[in-house]
């Protein structure tokens, strides 16, 4: 086995707000469980496909797909603020190799990630995100217009067969979802301030930051009181999108739409894309099993949140 598939969910809100003792205690169990996973699988290289929330992408220019040849973190929501162990050579063949396959992607030499990216590693190595070699992949996931998500699909396909015959073990993660709608500004309705956040908000103050992270753990606690103005989870439409990932058949995930996901969803149920590209990426390299689901809609964490492991056959 020389690849093999973590996607998670994240939230900023893991250690900010408080979901009851006994959903605590299974999403732990849960990020023991894919732990183990990735300690047997005992990975080379990471291929990270994350999402931004306009922290290190911005409307100033917003690529579909971008690969870092290099990285830092934000730091945001006490995430991880360093360097990331980027492999530039690999990720520049990476880069090289889905052009070459005539899907567009940007590159990064600076490319900043932010909590959504990191997250996943941090859970899964204890806080030491430069424990393994990454290449991160942004996949646009907040900032329309979105790709088609068949792009995106190809997108993955492209990624996985770069691995497909490496003689390094791959760990494929997806971080992001799956339904959601928090106190993102949106731009055909944001302010002029937060406009001028969703082009150029590079930097902020820490009270800027503060400010911004102080409104979404408000906003999670009201959540999870039935009092917030966002959408509602919607675990039906989780499980479908689970059931997919499942299945294999990934080109269902053809017929999602962005307005469809917008209503339906949530506006930051897009993060999934990253799953879709990275479930894309392992079946390039052959059919796969998932063979770990772990799911529960959680308010506090205003996330329909999940995890997967997948390897294969």
């Amino acid at each position: 086995m020389t690849q093999a598939l973590v996607c998670m969910s994240h939230s900023p809100l893991l250690h900010h707000t408080h979901p009851p003792a006994e959903t605590k205690a299974a999403v732990e169990a849960a990020f023991e469980q894919v732990r183990a996973f990735v300690r047997d699988f005992d990975p080379d290289l990471i291929v990270n496909f994350g999402p931004d929330h306009y922290n290190g992408f911005f409307y100033d220019l917003m690529p579909p797909f971008c690969i870092g040849y290099q990285a830092t973190g934000t730091g945001d929501y006490d995430s991880f603020s360093g360097t990331l162990d980027v492999p530039t050579e690999i990720a520049e063949g990476l880069a090289q190799h889905v052009i070459d396959r005539d899907i567009d992607v940007a590159i990064s030499r600076q490319m900043v990630v932010d909590h959504g990216a990191v997250q996943p590693m941090e859970i899964l190595y204890d806080g030491d995100v430069a424990a393994k070699p990454v290449v991160p992949v942004f996949v646009n996931s907040v900032a329309r217009p979105f790709a088609k998500m068949s792009r995106v699909r190809r997108f993955g396909q492209a990624v996985g067969e770069f691995f497909r015959d490496s003689d390094k073990k791959v760990l494929f993660i997806g971080s992001g979802g799956l339904s959601h709608d928090p106190p993102v500004p949106q731009i055909a309705t944001a302010t002029e301030a937060q406009r001028k956040l969703l082009t150029d908000g590079r930097n902020p103050t820490p009270q800027a930051r503060a400010a911004r992270q102080a409104n979404t753990i408000a906003t999670a606690v009201k959540f999870a009181a039935g009092e917030a103005d966002i959408m509602d989870l919607n675990p039906d439409w989780d499980r479908e999108f689970l059931d997919v990932c499942r299945s294999g058949r990934l080109e269902d995930f053809d017929s999602y739409t962005a307005d469809e996901m917008d209503a339906t969803a949530g506006h930051s149920s897009h993060e999934v894309r990253t799953w879709v590209a990275a479930y894309s990426a392992l079946r390039a390299c052959g059919p796969y099993t998932v063979d770990y689901q772990f799911y529960q809609p959680i308010k506090e964490y205003i996330a329909g949140f999940a995890i997967t492991t997948a390897r294969p056959h």
